[in-house]
């Protein structure tokens, strides 16, 4: 179903939230990549609600371009880059807050982003109250911010073919946060998670969904 939030600013923005059936376990923040709250990203929060969790997509591009999402094409991939330099990260920070907000209701909620969403993920792990795990897919930023340390168990998620991400790239995060658990997949490129783009790798996939759902099992419900 989509919803409204209201971020402490005063912003609103829309969301996008999976129920399960029953009574929830806990609660997932879904962070987009940079094509918005897509099909692919309600793919992901419905396949958590099948878990058992409510999950929420808050639309972090909204304070921008009301409403955008995108495919993989070239021209919307162009687009969808353009985004990224106009975001300002405390913003997005209250945005994902309000997300919390709104599914805090359902016990403990963790959080899980991909490409932006994945270095989204972790700073919210670092800054806010409230998040009990947090799942980090190929997040180029999370360099800009790994001297801010987890509030909570944290993994990280990276393909090792991976043009927008060198090794430099993340063995400095992995350097300096051997807090957070590390994975490396092998032979994988970028957006490896994504079942609608040609990068998807069945198996990498699978293995990064245990992995982030075991870790909300132990560490959201």
């Amino acid at each position: 179903m989509n919803l409204t939030l209201t971020a402490a600013d005063g912003v609103e923005l829309h969301a996008y939230l999976a129920l399960p059936e029953g009574t929830p376990r806990g609660a997932v923040i879904v962070v987009q990549e940079i094509f918005g709250v897509n099909v692919h990203i309600r793919d992901v929060c419905d396949r958590f609600a099948a878990e058992g969790y409510a999950a929420i997509a808050p639309a972090i591009f909204d304070r921008i371009e009301p409403g955008f999402e995108a495919g993989y094409t070239e021209p919307e991939i162009a687009k969808a880059r353009g985004f990224v330099p106009k975001l300002d990260f405390d913003d997005v920070m209250r945005d994902v807050d309000a997300a919390r907000a709104a599914v805090a209701e359902h016990g403990k909620v963790g959080i899980v982003g991909f490409c932006l969403g994945g270095s989204v993920a972790f700073l919210a792990g670092a800054r806010l109250e409230g998040i009990s795990a947090a799942s980090c897919y190929y997040g180029r930023l999370i360099r800009d911010f790994a001297d801010e340390a987890p509030k909570c168990p944290t993994q990280l998620h990276y393909a090792g073919i991976d043009s927008s991400i060198p090794p430099e790239n993340y063995e400095e995060v992995r350097a300096k946060r051997p807090d957070a658990e590390f994975f490396l997949y092998e032979g994988v490129h970028h957006g490896f998670n994504c079942d609608r783009r040609d990068s998807f790798d069945a198996d990498a996939a699978r293995r990064a969904w245990s992995r982030t759902t075991t870790l909300f099992a132990q560490s959201v419900g």
